[in-house]
């Protein structure tokens, strides 16, 4: 989990590197962006295949394409050769996260599970922010390679004792392969719909002809697998989920909280240098303080939801949502680094208040052959909330952008605004007029994106009135998983 977790910004710090090795300026930004897309569209396929046919295949065969993408990685020989790997690469990556959740949710009983869930939040957290620094000592005192390369012996390890020491509750059951087609067919439609938001918000066309012909065509393939799906004995996602109020209330706050959180992760680091005014290093740390506090909240609620439930939290952790992006929505061009420090720690408390027992809450609510996909659906929804959160944050700074350099039309505000990174290293002897300038496009740019966030927020404090109450008393009745009877 923590080798998928850190590829997902690993590779941030290698790109440079790559590039002189390679080439492909002009599209190594898929690099990035189709390992997200792949593990994002992946994650509900590998869940539901592993109510099927069994967790321990699923995981193992998981692992293997991560493998053997992180291989296919490390020893490619263009751009497009490591985008296709990377792909493959990111297709094992959804399994890896999700499965391990599901795993856990089968083996131990509620209360280890609660803790453990919070250790796996920590995984996640420390391989977000350890990434960038460990993709660049690799970069710096090996080779760009081993930052793919690495995978390979761990994953083996693994692979190794989860093969000889997991003991799987879920025998193979389902010998109807069209569930598989269907499963990828829904994987398709979702595919061409990220490609939409991904160039959409990078170009700020949508509704460029052939933005909205891909639009049209994934809408048409997911119309075609509800339709397979009406029509099949055994659906790839069981209807009943959607009958389930637990389940609603975590999609639906998963979404919400999604776009928060990447739409954060995505802009803060940009505000803090392209706006405030220092270096990379000093603009990714920024966002620390949030990864920290998900954590720390994580792990001491993971100890103390028998007591206080599910829905205290939640309501707690939306609050504490609604602050941390009023703050930021709020801060100056200038703003003392103290009131940032305080808006990620109360994004973060959020979040750490809010992950744990909906995920919890969706494992205790569900039957157990629908485990897998449950997870793994609250997994997705979050992901697919981020996709779409940062394609509308970018969107609004785009648009303010997009007027900005039709007023300042081949000048080198224009340049800067093309490339806000470059603000940091710009000289003394720019126009100090023109600099200001920069500053204050992208200060109202980022500003719009801010407020968006704070009002995703309210929609997300309104999603936690979905957690039905009593759900509450599920927590006096949980008995042991199956497999531990």
């Amino acid at each position: 989990m923590y080798l998928a977790s850190m590829e997902a910004t690993v590779v941030t710090t290698a790109m440079p590197t790559v590039i002189t090795r390679l080439g492909g300026l002009e599209i190594y930004s898929w690099v990035f962006s189709i390992y997200l897309l792949t593990s994002t569209v992946s994650i509900p396929v590998w869940g539901r295949l592993s109510d099927l046919y069994g967790r321990r295949r699923l995981y193992l065969i998981g692992i293997a394409t991560f493998v053997a993408g992180s291989t296919l990685c490390g020893f490619s020989s263009g751009m497009v050769q490591l985008i296709l790997s990377r792909a493959l690469q990111g297709i094992g990556a959804g399994a890896l996260g999700p499965l391990a959740l599901i795993v856990i949710g089968e083996i131990y009983t509620f209360d280890e599970r609660a803790r453990m869930q919070a250790v796996f939040s920590g995984v996640w957290g420390f391989a977000s922010i350890t990434g960038p620094i460990l993709g660049g000592f690799i970069t710096d005192n090996f080779s760009w390679r081993w930052v793919f390369l690495i995978n390979i012996p761990i994953g083996l390890v693994a692979a190794t004792i989860l093969g000889l020491y997991l003991i799987d509750s879920v025998a193979a059951k389902c010998k109807d392969r069209t569930g598989i087609r269907r499963g990828l067919l829904m994987a398709l439609a979702l595919s061409l719909f990220l490609l939409y938001l991904m160039k959409g918000s990078s170009d700020n066309r949508w509704f460029n002809w052939r933005l909205l012909a891909l639009m049209l065509l994934s809408a048409l393939l997911f119309w075609f697998y509800v339709m397979l799906e009406r029509r099949s004995a055994r659906p790839f996602i069981p209807p009943e989920l959607f009958g389930n109020r637990t389940f609603v209330a975590a999609s639906v706050n998963g979404v919400c909280t999604g776009m928060i959180f990447f739409g954060i992760l995505a802009f803060v680091p940009l505000f803090s240098q392209a706006v405030v005014g220092g270096s990379a290093t000093g603009a990714g740390s920024v966002v620390t303080p949030l990864l920290l506090t998900w954590v720390t909240f994580s792990v001491v609620l993971g100890r103390l939801l028998r007591r206080i439930g599910f829905q205290k939290p939640v309501f707690c952790g939306m609050l504490l949502l609604i602050m941390g992006t009023g703050i930021l929505a709020e801060l100056s061009s200038n703003p003392p680094r103290t009131a940032m420090v305080i808006s990620m720690i109360c994004i973060g408390a959020g979040m750490g208040l809010n992950a744990l027992p909906m995920l919890m809450a969706v494992q205790s609510a569900v039957q157990r052959d629908l485990l897998g996909i449950a997870t793994s659906a609250t997994q997705f929804f979050r992901s697919i909330g981020g996709a779409i959160g940062v394609a509308i944050l970018g969107s609004r700074l785009s648009i303010v952008v997009t007027r900005s350099l039709e007023q300042y039309p081949n000048s080198e505000t224009a340049k800067l605004l093309r490339n806000p990174q470059a603000l940091a290293h710009s000289g003394p002897g720019f126009n100090a007029a023109g600099l200001q300038a920069v500053h204050d496009i992208l200060y109202s740019g980022l500003h719009s994106a801010f407020f968006v966030a704070f009002v995703f927020s309210l929609v997300a404090f309104c999603s936690a009135f979905l957690v039905p109450r009593e759900l509450e008393g599920i927590l006096a009745e949980v008995q042991a998983p199956p497999i531990l009877e």
